[in-house]
């Protein structure tokens, strides 16, 4: 089995307590060390002014070019709205078997859609896109299971459904992969 790990990289104001928690979610979901760590990124240079939004292609070439090499997963974790150009938004994206993706918090907030803030539910949203970033960056593709984290979220309320976990199928095929 190889010796993997993850890295968490917050580009922006995350509480240590809200890291330190999404790290030990995903720590057993994947059983894998996970680290998380500050960086000072300036993420300007990738907005672009006519969509009003942040280049996630470009966000994402930029911290795969900074990221560790070997077998360390890092995911870069953000709070502006990214968007892909064959898309209006992402709530994350990540290089498909690659070591890197990135997530983003702010399409998770419900104040986005008219509703009071509730912190558990925007911390089960980022911990659920997170889940499903480093699943691709693990090899796995969207999964048909509605309740399967690996299932596509066009949509909050995509997200809202699905569980936090991997379902058997792809909890099997990750561990066919060998983590």
């Amino acid at each position: 089995m190889k010796k993997q790990s993850i890295l968490l990289i917050s580009f922006g104001h995350f509480e240590n307590d809200f890291l330190a928690k999404i790290a030990d979610h995903i720590a057993s979901e994947f059983l894998l060390p996970v680290q998380f760590e500050e960086n000072p990124l300036e993420v300007n240079e990738f907005y672009d002014p006519t969509r009003r939004q942040y280049d996630g292609n470009k966000i994402l070439k930029k911290l795969n070019s900074l990221s560790l090499q070997g077998d360390t997963k890092t995911l870069g974790l953000f709070e502006v709205d990214l968007f892909i150009p064959v898309l209006t938004y992402i709530f994350g994206q990540a290089i498909f078997k690659g070591n890197t993706g990135i997530a983003s918090l702010y399409r998770l907030k419900n104040e986005q859609y008219g509703m009071k803030p509730d912190e558990k539910l925007l911390f089960d949203r980022f911990e659920k896109v997170i889940i499903h970033e480093l699943g691709h960056t693990f090899g796995l593709v969207h999964c048909y299971s509605p309740v399967c984290v690996m299932r596509s979220s066009t949509y909050v309320e995509d997200i809202d459904q699905k569980n936090k976990k991997l379902c058997m199928k792809c909890r099997t095929e990750i561990e066919r992969l060998e983590l």
